[in-house]
């Protein structure tokens, strides 16, 4: 299912592993391919956290559905906390990579601001083990998050990009010239998380079917359409 909006570009899943020494020697029947290794430990990671948390997660359930051992995965992260931070680690850099596609630049600044916006809601429920993982670290106070560089590293230029969007609509006279771009990007960032996190409840509720096609088309063009009025300037 496809569902995103023309002008959006499609939302694709990217990875980049860790450079890692390649010279330790591979447990037998084991192939020595430390990245394809580390990407794969990643992945399950990715969802046994998501699912059940820093606390809930279990390395052994880890290592028995990845195509290495308890042992390797000590040797590539140190720790479970380790291989958290990892996991959060490649979550935000898959994302923000994904980001530098759109070439907002390229466009005027509502159009390039619909874009993001249309692909901030589509990422968001295409990648739900995203939502799971950031509101597991809150529950956490972001502490682990605190512990790495990359991660907040990574975050400035997804300011910077959406800071020089709407800079750029302010000096055409289409922005409002009173927004905090940060402001901005959490607004962007709540309306599209919602959809994820409180689908269940919600759907639960209110008999919302969340995987609607057609519901999902409108409630990303919604909100789409609510963060524009709420920028452009009045005329």
């Amino acid at each position: 299912m496809n569902d995103a909006s023309p002008d959006t570009p499609p939302v694709r899943r990217t990875r980049k592993a860790k450079t890692v020494d390649t010279s330790v020697a591979p447990e037998p029947g084991r192939t020595n391919d430390p990245e394809a290794t580390m990407a794969n430990i990643l992945e399950v990671a990715t969802t046994e956290f998501s699912e059940k948390g820093l606390a809930g997660a279990r390395i052994d359930e880890i290592a028995a559905l990845t195509r290495t051992s308890k042992r390797m995965i000590y040797y590539y992260f140190g720790s479970k906390e380790g291989l958290y931070i990892a996991v959060l680690e490649e979550a935000y850099r898959r994302i923000r990579h994904i980001e530098t596609d759109l070439h907002l630049e390229d466009l005027d600044p509502e159009a390039a601001l619909r874009r993001l916006v249309a692909f901030t809601c589509d990422y968001q429920r295409a990648n739900p083990e995203f939502i799971r993982l950031v509101m597991n670290e809150n529950m956490h106070r972001g502490e682990f998050l605190a512990r790495s560089e990359s991660i907040q590293k990574l975050n400035v230029p997804a300011i910077h990009g959406l800071r020089s969007v709407y800079e750029r609509g302010v000096a055409a006279g289409v922005f409002r010239p009173d927004i905090d771009p940060v402001d901005l990007h959490m607004s962007i960032s709540a309306l599209s998380v919602f959809n994820v996190a409180n689908r269940h409840t919600f759907a639960l509720i209110f008999k919302h079917d969340f995987d609607d096609p057609a519901s999902i088309a409108v409630r990303r063009d919604s909100i789409v359409e609510m963060i524009v009025r709420f920028v452009r300037t009045s005329r």
